[in-house]
């Protein structure tokens, strides 16, 4: 029986590849090479909406790279993307004690590990018209031991509006929309990481104004599902909107990212803003000191939600979080400069007591510089970010890095950087930093998108 059974299971194996086979015979085209879709016999219109699902100027950072094109009939197509990110993170001095703005002690202690870290596989595509995009991914980050299955669905009507549903960033900062992970080294700056909302499942709408002014809406469950279940939503939504705005050359460069890897001889210039609004939960239980809402920390550090964070054994359940971001960037002949200026206030607190803010203003900035010292080759690079907040701690990051690129495309990248931080306003170990860190952190790693 045994025996029967394996034979069994090696027939429908073997049945299933030969139908696969016959139905892509003549009807379908399988590709290996990392080229976009052949789009040649669309009409102009469509052919423009299918490519926008192999784009990410506006889609946020869930866009998957070109990647090889499995299946194409004029029923519907499938494409195969992928990126995967491994490094050395070495935070430093190596055990530390810091004090949270209300002088309670607390424990630092330095990575120093290497991790495959980040991988991501795209399944995209088109159903029934290139203007019915999908796109399913699998995700994990094996430091915070999490691995997702999300995606959205959309519909292009036109260059002016499209719109979906399902996963898609809060529209707070521009490395949400677009950058990644074409980022100065292997993920976002102290500041970004302290402030930012992050992804969440909504409906959402974006398209083109005129040539080189675009804009983007989202309406979302909140500013991050992740780890949030559907029963333990509240009725409030977060709600964003971004307008990005390419002057000059009506383009940044693939994906909108940091670095003139391309070397534009006329300088290419954005301009945005961004504004996002969300009344926040805790997400569990009052009487529970660690808060499910793990995305809302303060500029020392601590989760927001954290009973204590605020004053002794005093709980926040809910709070309105709203941010403003205004970022400028421009790329000339190898020169990249880009910067963007952060105002988050958090403010109408519901808590089981009394507390002394009625609310928290955080003012900052980034600022990324970089050269392309040898074309398409080397590229090196500076990073600022300071935050300007109400407890006079004031975290700041300075330092730089090196990115080679082997095979002179942005599909690999080898990175290299030296920080020094100071009391670390970003936690977690999703990124690179730990809250409360005053000293320098080491990185080097490798990434490829296909």
């Amino acid at each position: 029986m045994r025996f029967s059974m394996i034979r069994f299971r090696r027939a429908a194996g073997k049945a299933i590849l030969l139908a696969a086979f016959l139905l892509a015979r003549g009807t379908v085209t399988v590709s290996g090479q990392m080229t976009q879709a052949d789009t040649s016999t669309l009409s102009m219109d469509l052919r423009d909406q299918y490519e926008i699902v192999y784009q990410n100027m506006a889609a946020g950072e869930f866009t998957p790279g070109r990647g090889f094109q499995l299946a194409k009939n004029k029923f519907a197509s499938l494409n195969l993307s992928l990126y995967g990110m491994a490094r050395y993170l070495n935070q430093m001095p190596g055990d530390a004690l810091w004090y949270d703005h209300l002088g309670n002690e607390r424990e630092f202690s330095g990575r120093n590990d290497f991790y495959w870290h980040r991988a991501m596989i795209w399944l995209t595509g088109y159903v029934g018209t290139p203007k019915l995009t999908y796109m399913a991914t699998v995700w994990t980050i094996f430091t915070t031991q999490q691995t997702l299955i999300y995606g959205n669905i959309k519909y292009s009507f036109n260059k002016n509006l499209t719109i979906g549903i399902g996963i898609n960033p809060n529209l707070c900062i521009r490395s949400l929309q677009g950058p990644f992970p074409f980022y100065s080294s292997t993920d976002r700056t102290m500041v970004e990481d302290a402030l930012r909302g992050g992804f969440t499942n909504g409906l959402f709408a974006q398209g083109q104004i005129i040539p080189g002014l675009r804009y983007s809406l989202m309406l979302g469950n909140n500013l991050s599902n992740l780890g949030i279940q559907a029963t333990k939503l509240t009725r409030n939504m977060s709600k964003s909107i971004s307008l990005t705005w390419m002057p000059t050359t009506k383009e940044f460069g693939p994906r909108g990212g940091i670095g003139d890897f391309e070397h534009h001889e006329k300088l290419s210039t954005r301009f945005g803003a961004s504004f996002c609004h969300s009344r926040e939960n805790r997400f569990n239980n009052i009487g529970t000191p660690s808060p499910d809402n793990t995305q809302v920390r303060m500029s020392d550090g601590v989760l927001f939600f954290e009973t204590g964070a605020l004053a002794d054994g005093i709980t926040v359940e809910e709070a309105d979080f709203d941010m403003l971001a205004i970022d400028l960037g421009f790329k000339y002949k190898g020169f990249g400069l880009f910067t963007e200026l952060y105002y988050r206030n958090l403010s109408d607190f519901d808590a089981d007591g009394a507390v002394p803010y009625s609310s928290i203003v955080d003012k900052g900035y980034t600022l990324q510089v970089s050269y392309m010292v040898v074309p398409k080759i080397l590229c090196v690079y500076g990073v600022n970010s300071m935050i300007l907040d109400e407890f006079d701690r004031n975290p700041y990051e300075a330092g730089g890095g090196v990115n080679i690129y082997p095979a002179r495309n942005r599909s690999w990248r080898i990175n290299a950087q030296v920080m020094y931080v100071y009391k670390a306003a970003a936690g977690g170990t999703f990124g690179l930093y730990t809250a409360g860190q005053t000293g320098p952190t080491i990185t080097i790693g490798t990434d490829i998108l296909l």
